[in-house]
């Protein structure tokens, strides 16, 4: 079994925090299902096994399934279905008062981050493994705190490629399983761009031991950054509760963040996306109630209308909370109503409808969340299953041209059901779209171009 799959499964249950930490034991058809998954590293395959299993497994390895399965989707670029099969939602946060509008105004995640950075030696932005769209936001960052002197960048998922600066882009075999997933590729390919020297932090020997593993990072990071160079600046893209300052949502371990700080002696910038980010399409939980009292359309933060000090859920653990805008809404897709073949067609679509629910899921795996364009960075290309040339499953890649096809897509989307269409979302440049089907054999394979504003 290779590393980076041995850490993608067996450590999956990490991010449900303390009551699934890596330590928890697994029964033996998990067991079989995690050694299947390793034999498998495309994503479609995974999926495919994972959809053909499920029905037998257990009410608990059920959910470990469809958490797997979330992780293949989201590297499939069905990113809204990613988060609708795991809807992962965080502990609430104790005794939370959520902010009011009288006291608190919305800023552009972006810019808050950023401002606060200006004066920091070490930023560290969570992720949500299996929504990509918490991706975007560190991307988008990258070339803020670039210019505002940062010099190193640590990357939770590389492994040991010493060739990957040279050559510009990640490889399969450049990390675990979430580098095929094309925001994350972005995120090392802008790195390199800009220039910040790229730092594998994570501790393959800690598998099954969560303190070991928050250590180990912590060591990594001191060793390979600030041993070798004490002035330099680092910003860390990490999971879930790893940028935590403080024991508590990974029960008594102390997290990387808080071993990082004893060490170096620097108070981290800690920025969290895990608490408020959503994980359905409705109901009442706090993240859905302060998406209603701040809406916006971009990532943001909550500032102090008096002071200017950014609102943090649990200020002991982390110091700015993010708040993700709604994508799994028809609003947020840019459209009223859907026709779907088999449920007709959907004006409002109600979440006690199953049939609603189903014809939701097919109009926005084909109509992608508006948070793909990057704020305008990347356009839209259409596409659709002519590609496959009636083969269905199908699975097109858009590589950058003079990148190989064991590269990191700059997207990525499979196609399920035929005659369906959707679209890429693509910087301006040249691409070499790939059509493969299930069993890896090519299906098509064309050159094209993405123009610019």
């Amino acid at each position: 079994m290779r590393v980076g799959c041995l850490r993608l499964f067996l450590c999956a249950a990490a991010l449900l925090g303390a009551t699934a930490a890596c330590a928890q034991s697994y029964d033996r058809a998990a067991v079989r299902m995690f050694v299947a998954l390793s034999k498998r590293p495309d994503p479609l395959a995974r999926y495919q096994y994972l959809q053909t299993i499920k029905p037998e497994l257990s009410v608990a390895n059920q959910g470990l399934a469809a958490q797997m399965s979330a992780f293949a989707l989201s590297e499939l670029g069905l990113y809204s279905r990613a988060v609708l099969e795991f809807p992962l939602r965080m502990e609430p946060v104790p005794g939370l008062i959520l902010p009011e509008a009288q006291a608190w105004q919305a800023e552009d995640a972006l810019d808050v981050i950023a401002r606060e950075a200006a004066s920091r030696r070490i930023v560290m932005i969570n992720e949500v493994h299996h929504n990509a769209q918490t991706r975007a936001l560190t991307l988008q960052l990258l070339p803020r705190l670039r210019a505002a002197g940062f010099t190193h960048l640590a990357i939770e998922a590389l492994g040991n490629d010493p060739d990957l600066t040279e050559r510009g882009y990640p490889l399969r075999s450049s990390g675990t399983e979430y580098l095929q997933e094309p925001l994350y590729g972005e995120i090392v390919r802008q790195g390199i761009r800009l220039g910040f020297i790229l730092v594998p932090y994570d501790d393959d020997s800690a598998a099954g031991n969560t303190q070991a593993r928050e250590s180990g990072q912590a060591r990594n990071l001191y060793d390979r950054v600030f041993a070798k160079d004490p002035q330099a600046r680092l910003v860390v893209a990490a999971g879930y509760a790893h940028v935590d300052k403080a024991i508590g949502r990974l029960g008594r371990a102390r997290p990387m963040a808080m071993a990082l700080a004893e060490l170096t002696g620097v108070d981290p910038l800690s920025v969290d996306q895990a608490q408020f980010v959503e994980a359905q399409r409705n109901g009442e939980d706090d993240y859905q109630l302060l998406t209603a009292r701040f809406p916006s359309d971009v990532p943001e933060v909550l500032v102090d209308r008096t002071s200017g000090r950014p609102w943090s859920a649990a200020p002991k653990l982390y110091d700015i909370s993010v708040i993700s805008p709604r994508s799994l809404t028809l609003g947020a897709l840019g459209a009223a109503e859907v026709d779907d073949p088999v449920h007709g067609r959907y004006r409002i679509l109600n979440s006690g409808m199953q049939m609603a629910t189903q014809a939701f899921v097919a109009f926005n795996d084909m109509q992608r969340p508006a948070w793909l364009t990057l704020g305008g960075q990347r356009r839209s290309y259409p596409i659709d299953t002519r590609l496959c040339r009636e083969q269905i499953p199908c699975v097109v890649e858009a590589h950058y041209v003079g990148e190989p096809d064991l590269a990191t897509p700059a997207d990525i989307y499979a196609f399920l059901k035929p005659t369906s269409s959707t679209k890429l979302y693509l910087r301006p440049g040249r691409y070499r779209l790939l059509a493969r089907s299930d069993q890896g054999r090519t299906l098509s394979q064309t050159v094209v171009d993405v123009a610019g504003p």
